[in-house]
């Protein structure tokens, strides 16, 4: 069973069930994450849906391309969560599966293609209190504490 964190589900909702691959990327003591402003400002780590056509792997390369600019290497899974929430931009009830990896920003390619993301640093234990989830928050944790 795939822990679960945040709120519980409801049962007056059907929920659809999204996979999404997320990457902790540190490099210099720090951790290369992702701001979107919209619809609700927060910090987040660099990923998102996995499309029908891609691999976990695939869509981790685009999205954190996407979000931040950044070509990554060395992916290696983590482990994964469970969250269900609404998506405001995608009017969308989710079940959100978070496969999350860890991997290496090799050199920034350009600024962030997807509208409303900036790429920002931030120290491991800035990110372990103000990431936008609590999985994120966990998994960063857990590697803090490693270290």
């Amino acid at each position: 069973m795939i822990r679960r964190f945040g709120e519980n589900p409801r049962h007056d909702i059907r929920y659809t069930r999204r996979a999404g691959a997320y990457a902790i990327l540190p490099r210099d003591g720090q951790l290369l994450l992702t701001h979107q402003a919209e619809p609700i400002p927060e910090l987040q780590l660099p990923g998102g849906g996995i499309d029908p056509d891609e691999s976990p792997l695939q869509a981790l390369h685009r999205e954190v391309f996407e979000e931040t600019g950044w070509k990554i290497a060395q992916a290696h899974r983590l482990g994964a969560f469970r969250r269900f929430t609404y998506m405001p931009e995608y009017d969308l009830w989710a079940e959100k599966v978070c496969h999350i990896y860890r991997a290496f920003p090799v050199r920034p390619l350009g600024p962030p293609s997807e509208a409303g993301h900036r790429a920002v640093w931030a120290s491991w234990e800035a990110a372990a209190q103000q990431l936008g989830n609590a999985g994120d928050r966990h998994f960063v944790s857990h590697l803090l504490a490693k270290a």
